[in-house]
């Protein structure tokens, strides 16, 4: 382990009580790697979003990308903060969630717009700016494109989840897609 690597291991297990998920990965990077675990942290911990909208927001975008790691790593929080578990459920199967509050259903409307198509209509993005104001959607899509740089970590580099987890997402095995009845055909 170099120099580098051992500092970022140190300040990971003295913030994150150890090396787990994707950080796994990023030690391998440090100087990036380091950088990438500075964003994650200041999107938890200094977003303009508070706890449940951060963690609706990490949890539409680990089912996007369909890393399970960050689901189980975040659902329970997510639960804790205020999000409805029958929502989320149904989230974890691709199914519309039906959440709750109109700030949880503009805040995953967005994210799944600008996730699925690098946009965000002029609707949407009215309805989120009305709700949540400018800083605040300013730092949702930040936050949105850190949760998906450490989703991409987790599936590129194939982080397993824990030895005793049950997948969470019924078209996910391991680390593919199950085809869908209704996805096109490959060609």
């Amino acid at each position: 382990m170099s120099t580098e690597q051992a500092e970022l291991r140190a300040r990971l297990e003295a913030r994150r009580g150890g090396v787990h998920g994707p950080f796994q990965v990023l030690l391998r990077s440090p100087e990036l790697g380091g950088r990438l675990e500075e964003l994650s942290t200041s999107c938890m911990r200094d977003s303009a979003l508070p706890p449940r909208l951060r963690e609706l927001t990490l949890l539409t975008v680990a089912r996007r990308f369909d890393a399970q790691h960050s689901w189980l790593a975040h659902v329970g929080r997510g639960e804790a903060a205020g999000l409805d578990p029958a929502a989320l459920a149904r989230l974890a199967r691709g199914e519309e969630p039906g959440f709750r509050g109109p700030d949880e259903r503009i805040l995953h409307r967005f994210v799944e717009q600008l996730l699925a198509d690098h946009f965000v209509d002029d609707d949407t993005y009215a309805a989120a700016l009305a709700e949540f104001g400018e800083r605040t959607l300013i730092d949702l899509v930040i936050v949105t494109g850190g949760f998906a740089s450490l989703a991409l970590v987790l599936n590129t580099f194939q982080v397993d989840l824990p030895p005793t987890a049950a997948p969470p997402f019924p078209d996910v095995t391991g680390f593919r897609r199950t085809p869908r009845d209704n996805a096109p055909a490959a060609s």
